[in-house]
């Protein structure tokens, strides 16, 4: 026997799904301002959305920062192995290029994530701050808001610096994993050799922009936490 179809029980879910769908379509289609208004009324604000957008951001970093390693690992790895089918090298090192380029992405959205909904915070927190019949308690808001702005200037200028050096990193792996798929000869192992030294140097530099503003990610969610409490 099949389990019945319940038209009630698919009444009570649809409301829900409906509004999921018409959020993630908001959000997806640049209708920010709806969208935020949309979160707060189900209770998610503009200052939560901020927190929960520099978690992923560092989170992000975090997986990126831990995928370059991997892929420098197995660059290292395959450069130095004695023999074997080329084509396998190739396929092994394309293969981390792509995640290193995933990763990459992934950090480069969180980044604009963070930048879209911090920009509405501080809009809608400029704008009330006229909307005060108290002069002390607009002064005191108006302290806090330049506290948080200096923080996140911070942070999002840690955030783009890790960024950045992205970009450089990836762009070597591009060049070795092309120079492999055009050149699958045992030349082309032994000249990949001598750039792996301009690659290592390049993925410390990044691996140390990353956990610095991973580290700044930390302390900002901690301070906005510290303030809600």
């Amino acid at each position: 026997m099949y389990p019945q179809y319940s038209p009630v029980g698919s009444r009570r879910f649809f409301p829900y799904l409906t509004w999921g769908v018409i959020l993630l379509s908001l959000s997806a289609f640049g209708c920010q301002s709806i969208y935020y208004d949309a979160m707060e009324k189900i209770g998610y604000h503009k200052r939560d959305l901020m927190v929960s957008n520099v978690e992923k951001a560092r989170d992000a970093q975090e997986d990126a920062k831990e995928q370059f390693k991997s892929a420098l690992d197995r660059f290292t790895k395959t450069l130095n192995i004695e023999g074997g089918e080329l084509q396998d090298k190739y396929d092994v090192l394309n293969a981390e290029y792509e995640q290193s380029e995933a990763k990459a992405q992934a950090v480069r959205d969180r980044i604009a994530s963070v930048e879209d909904v911090s920009e509405a915070l501080f809009e809608e927190w400029e704008a009330e701050l006229k909307e005060y019949s108290s002069a002390a308690l607009r002064k005191n808001s108006q302290k806090q808001l330049t506290q948080t702005r200096t923080q996140y200037a911070q942070l999002i200028k840690a955030m783009k610096r890790a960024e950045t050096k992205m970009d450089p990193v990836l762009a070597k792996f591009k060049d070795q994993v092309l120079f492999l798929k055009h050149n699958l000869n045992a030349q082309a192992i032994a000249s990949l050799k001598s750039e792996l030294v301009s690659v290592e140097g390049n993925i410390a530099s990044l691996i140390k922009e990353m956990e610095a503003s991973i580290k700044e990610a930390d302390s900002f969610i901690a301070s906005m936490e510290k303030d809600k409490a």
